[in-house]
């Protein structure tokens, strides 16, 4: 038996998968199987050749058909009985269609649509369900939408790749839209209410979690900075391979009494335990995407959307280099290439330590934007300082998808992101700010003077200061700096400024120095 074939959960003692080898002679692939994510009420993705995949009896032959299609698809099983084979999907979005998967056994895939696939994770603000959101009744009430299918993962850990996952597809309904994730619901909904087409969204989040269990070895592979934890995955694969050698003989031994057993009607010996993966852990690298992103790959996606950052809060830049290998880790094992990837910056919360640590993670996700194909909704307006879980989940949601309706799907007349800052200039003793994304031009949110501005001189020290819009402009000044030469904005982390474009979306916090801002996982 395989490591990946173990079952579905670390959590499950082995050696009840070798009790049933004793006992049951069937073969281990006599009936085609689907993964959970290949399922009824499923959605698949329009434009692209979709995945199918499956086990059955290693040499089987499995046919693949499509009500959409005249002519089946087929595959061969291979030694270890997987099979994958890429299908056409409808020409157009739509549905309902049915999937016949033929071997020794058939199984039918029923109401199965096509149109728009997203992959949705993080923590929990990603986790953060409907019915905790506001205006929860009325929205929950509201949820009839049977062409937006939902998937949620059931939340698990493993210390390598799974097969599967437990989930299932189900409608868009009041009945089910409730304990669905309220970021990813909003998000799927104004999609749907824009493109016009079916919406599949695959919830795989948990809160409390960081970055690198969501991150697969090829993600930390690639980057240089995070070798240490690199090195981490890679021993603790090689102590879980050593205690499995150790503990083989034992086993083998259990195995001969147990069937001598069985075969003299005797009771079963006690059964040994089989070693626990150092990784099969929620807080361990890739613990997370072997068990709740893995099972997923390679279904076909359009894109993923991310809401996660709280605990890595103390990680400063470098929490940019995890984003890098999260996202590039991502886009290799589906094979995709740089698929869409948008993404959530944090909403201020006083948490109650140095305030500078959570602008120095906004920053990190800031520089996310260089990554080809990336997006980030600004949250700075629509938080809650006494609240790290602010229930306006719409916001959240309607932003990312502005994001996807214009760089993924080219509607090229909407404004999609708030200011961003692009650079500055020393004018005497004031400071312009220049911005990308300022729409219709910029504003004060409130209609009072901008706030969270701050200015310093060669002394490195910040004063509050005045700004002014100006143009598609901000000119920054204080009459205690007579010689500025850095501005700093919502640099705080109960920042809650009123810049925004007249669309209404807030701007970034920034600075404009590179001044060292050193934060504890950085030392």
């Amino acid at each position: 038996m395989s490591e990946n074939r173990i079952g579905i959960s670390e959590r499950i003692v082995f050696v009840a998968g070798l009790v049933l080898v004793l006992v049951c002679a069937a073969a281990s692939f006599a009936d085609v199987k689907l993964p959970a994510i290949i399922s009824d009420n499923m959605v698949i993705q329009q434009g692209m050749k979709v995945p199918i995949w499956g086990w059955a009896e290693p040499g089987e032959k499995v046919l693949i058909s499509g009500s959409w299609q005249s002519r089946p698809w087929s595959a061969t099983a291979d030694k270890n009985g997987k099979w994958t084979v890429k299908i056409d999907p409808p020409r157009q979005a739509g549905g309902p269609y049915q999937m016949t998967i033929s071997a020794k056994n058939t199984v039918k895939i029923e109401n199965v649509l096509c149109g728009e696939v997203w992959v949705c994770s993080g923590q929990s603000n990603m986790q953060w369900s409907v019915e905790r959101t506001a205006n929860a009744e009325q929205e929950i009430a509201a949820a009839d939408y049977p062409k937006i299918r939902l998937f949620a993962v059931e939340r698990n850990a493993s210390g390598y790749p799974l097969d599967d996952c437990v989930g299932s597809w189900s409608g868009c309904s009041p009945e089910t839209i409730a304990k669905f994730s309220a970021v990813a619901y909003f998000f799927g909904r104004e999609l749907h209410k824009e493109l016009d087409v079916p919406i599949g969204l695959i919830n795989t989040s948990w809160g409390g979690t960081r970055i690198e269990p969501w991150t697969p070895p090829a993600g930390f592979a690639s980057a240089a900075k995070l070798k240490e934890i690199r090195k981490e995955v890679g021993q603790a694969n090689g102590e879980y391979r050593k205690s499995v050698a150790e503990s083989l003989d034992t086993i083998e031994t259990w195995v001969r009494g147990s069937r001598k057993a069985l075969a003299e009607n005797e009771s079963i010996p006690a059964a040994p335990v089989w070693p626990k993966h150092p990784l099969s852990s929620r807080g361990r690298p890739t613990g997370l995407y072997n068990a709740m992103v893995h099972p997923l790959v390679p279904f076909a996606i359009r894109g993923a959307i991310w809401y996660q950052g709280e605990s890595n809060r103390n990680d400063g830049m470098l929490y940019f280099e995890k984003m890098k290998a999260l996202m590039g880790g991502w886009r290799s094992v589906w094979g995709q290439g740089d698929f869409p990837f948008y993404f959530v910056q944090l909403a201020p919360y006083h948490y109650g330590e140095e305030p500078l640590l959570l602008p120095r993670i906004w920053e990190a996700q800031k520089a996310a934007l260089s990554v080809p194909n990336t997006g980030m909704a600004v949250t700075t307006d629509i938080g809650n300082l006494s609240d790290i879980h602010p229930k306006n989940k719409q916001d959240v949601g309607k932003r990312l998808a502005l994001w996807a309706l214009a760089k993924t799907y080219g509607r090229g007349n909407l404004v999609y992101s708030g200011p961003l800052c692009k650079s500055m200039s020393v004018e005497a003793n004031k400071v312009r700010i220049r911005f990308d994304h300022v729409g219709g031009g910029l504003a004060s949110r409130d209609g009072k003077p901008l706030t969270w501005f701050t200015i310093a001189g060669a002394d490195r020290n910040f004063v509050e200061a005045n700004a002014k819009i100006d143009g598609d402009t901000v000119v920054v000044w204080s009459d205690t700096v007579d010689e500025p030469v850095a501005v700093r904005f919502g640099w705080h982390q109960e920042a809650e400024p009123n810049l925004i474009n007249k669309e209404g979306l807030p701007a970034s916090p920034f600075r404009t120095d590179n001044w060292p801002a050193v934060t504890v996982n950085e030392k």
